[in-house]
């Protein structure tokens, strides 16, 4: 069962949406956040531990805040294969690199070894679902609070 809460501030209307474990799935909140990119749509969801993003320029991102670590799920409003591997009690995500934010700019370190910096990004949005999940957003090693 799915329930929905509007919230409404001055600038904008943004709705939270609650759903029960059993239709909780983080390859379709890949898929959605990737639609999302698509459509050159800005949005910040967060999911158990893990923190979705698209942006206007239509990349889409999955982070997991607590270790820095993160996987591009779309490019330019192409989506990419999500690397996430799930079952009914279990998830996976194929990392493929480090990232930090530096003022209004996303870093992410490859593991390769390359480094790729991107503003126009929601960072002060990414910054503070961050917060609300109990983590330290200035925090490299994305430790608690």
């Amino acid at each position: 069962m799915k329930a929905e809460t509007v919230v409404e501030n001055k600038r904008r209307r943004r709705s939270i949406n609650r759903l029960a474990a059993k239709d909780v799935s983080f390859v379709r909140e890949a898929e959605y956040i990737a639609r999302r990119a698509a459509d050159r749509e800005s949005r910040v969801v967060t999911l158990g531990p893990l923190l979705f993003f698209s942006t206007s320029t239509g990349d889409a991102w999955v982070l997991d805040p607590g270790d820095s670590l993160a996987r591009c799920l779309a490019r330019d409003g192409e989506a990419l294969p999500p690397g996430i591997t799930e079952t009914a009690d279990t998830f996976s995500v194929e990392w493929a690199g480090t990232y930090h934010l530096e003022g209004d700019v996303f870093v992410f370190g490859e593991g390769a070894g390359g480094v790729r910096a991107a503003m126009g990004y929601p960072v002060a949005e990414i910054r503070r679902a961050t917060r609300r999940m109990g983590l330290d957003p200035n925090d490299s090693h994305g430790g608690p609070r």
